[in-house]
């Protein structure tokens, strides 16, 4: 773990084990999602068990892991199997400690990546994906939901993915893929009147002087304290908060294990609705950054 982590991860021990957990129901609901279970989805299942060998013993693991050992036996995961996982996790975890949306939220960022676990993605996947949505709606203004809802509309207009498609579809699944080690995702596509972006800004063009500067998750090369400095030193303003107000929110490549979601937390989110809404402010990855800051001293 970071180290600017430890210090909040005490006070987050029942958040981090309903994330775990509903996750695992997302990875369930992602490989089974076409009825039909190939052998890159069972592993993409047994790396989730790798992650969490060292709480075999504990409460609950301990009954929930022997249960997927035993299912996992035979190398295969039938529908049964599945659906005693599910309801297991169900009834070890209440969802009753986070709301419904970020627990669901959990499990779609877990589905979406289980989905791509043998990185390919099919038409069945997709339909199955679209009920999933369908039965969702009220994730609707969360990301990624409204960008997957779109580009699932998109690609099964003609009921078939082509080649470009496949390759757009990949793009933003395989963001989820490392759910397990808690990194920031940095190119997540999101959709935008129908065109396809990125939400970290690519090469982005950044001027200190005057500009103000917000900070989420923790740098890979720096102290929080350490990069604010420097921004001040070159003329920026660094302010605690996201606003309307705000040019720049850095996020660090190393993320924050203590958010409710694997890949953003509330300033990213914050950012993403005011860009929406017509705001100029830019979310930009912390190596463009330190880009930007090698070029002018």
């Amino acid at each position: 773990m970071h180290e600017d982590h430890r210090k909040y991860f005490k006070f987050t021990k029942r958040a981090q084990l309903e994330k775990s957990v509903n996750s695992l129901i997302g990875i369930v609901e992602g490989i089974t999602i076409d009825k039909e279970i190939n052998e890159r989805e069972v592993q993409f299942l047994r790396d989730w068990l790798d992650e969490h060998l060292d709480l075999k013993n504990s409460h609950p693991y301990n009954e929930l892991i022997p249960a997927i050992n035993s299912s996992l036996e035979d190398g295969v995961l039938t529908a049964a199997e599945s659906e005693d996982i599910k309801w297991l996790c169900r009834k070890l975890v209440s969802i009753d400690y986070f709301d419904q949306i970020t627990s669901d939220l959990q499990r779609l960022h877990a589905l979406l990546g289980a989905i791509l676990a043998d990185n390919i993605i099919t038409e069945k996947e997709l339909r199955g994906l679209s009920d999933w949505i369908g039965n969702h709606e009220h994730l609707k203004t969360c990301w990624p939901y409204d960008e997957v809802d779109s580009i699932i509309v998109s690609v099964m207009s003609d009921k078939k993915i082509d080649i470009n498609e496949q390759d757009v579809l990949k793009d933003l699944f395989s963001e989820f893929i490392g759910f397990l080690d808690n990194k920031t995702i940095v190119s997540p596509v999101i959709v935008k009147d129908q065109l396809i972006t990125g939400l970290c800004s690519v090469c982005p063009e950044i001027k200190f002087e005057g500009s103000k500067f917000c900070f989420t998750g923790a740098s890979s090369k720096f102290k929080r304290e350490e990069i604010m400095k420097t921004v001040t030193e070159l003329g920026g303003i660094v302010s605690a908060d996201v606003s309307s107000k705000v040019d720049y929110l850095i996020v660090g490549a190393e993320g924050n294990p203590c958010w409710a979601y694997a890949c953003y937390g509330r300033k990213v989110e914050k950012a993403v609705k005011l860009r929406k809404d017509g705001n100029r402010i830019q979310i930009v990855h912390e190596h463009d950054l330190h880009d930007a800051i090698s070029d002018i001293q």
